[in-house]
């Protein structure tokens, strides 16, 4: 039991001997601790995006650049980076704004649009992570694939390096099955990451409503 629960518990004691809390205490530990917690998820988002950035400055080497001009994937993936980039930066300001938002709140209803707002912002974050992963992936797996058919037919050009129907099926199976258990496994981080601070989140917002009742 936290020093919030001992303080509902209080609050609710009649006896003489135990000074009963007001609403205005009850309400302001819970705007502390909703404060406390969505300036986790925006410190939480910027670790993230730093260790993202410094994975990807060690993967982009030379040999690394030359893999994707032989596939023809340069331009889209520099796309992708500066809109990554973007996106990433648009989400980690609306956590500032989100922190300073309910930072600054001063009324029990405000502070139960701000939480839930916080929550849709995270909740839209992680979507866009998945999908984003998702479609870059089936890019990236498709040119891979074509240029190694094609350079396999450049090579040997008395082979069929085609696929018939059941082969196209095989293939397009087992890559659904590899990209769904990649992003199931993102979607785990994430729900580790995000989630249990989105769960305390959303407690605060019951109790509040409680409060109002």
């Amino acid at each position: 039991m936290d020093e919030l629960d001992l303080l509902k518990k209080d609050w609710k004691k009649q006896e003489g001997k135990y000074p009963r809390l007001s609403y205005d205490q009850i309400y302001k530990m819970l705007w502390k601790k909703s404060s406390s917690i969505v300036k986790w998820i925006f410190v939480i988002s910027i670790i993230e995006f730093l260790l993202w950035a410094v994975l990807n400055v060690f993967l982009m080497n030379e040999e690394y650049w030359a893999e994707l001009e032989r596939i023809q994937l340069t331009g889209f993936t520099i796309a992708v980076y500066i809109i990554g980039y973007t996106i990433t930066f648009y989400f980690i300001y609306q956590f500032y704004k989100n922190y300073k938002k309910i930072s600054a709140t001063d009324d029990s209803v405000t502070l139960m649009q701000n939480i839930l707002k916080t929550r849709r912002t995270v909740k839209f974050y992680i979507a866009y992570v998945i999908i984003s992963t998702f479609f870059t992936s089936l890019v990236s797996i498709y040119f891979t694939f074509d240029y190694h058919i094609n350079n396999a037919e450049a090579i040997d050009q008395t082979k069929d390096y085609s696929f018939n129907a059941m082969q196209w099926l095989i293939f397009l199976g087992v890559t659904t099955l590899v990209v769904f258990a990649i992003l199931g496994l993102l979607w785990l981080f994430y729900k580790l990451l995000y989630g249990i601070l989105l769960k305390r989140l959303h407690n605060n917002y019951k109790e509040l409503k409680q409060l109002d009742i």
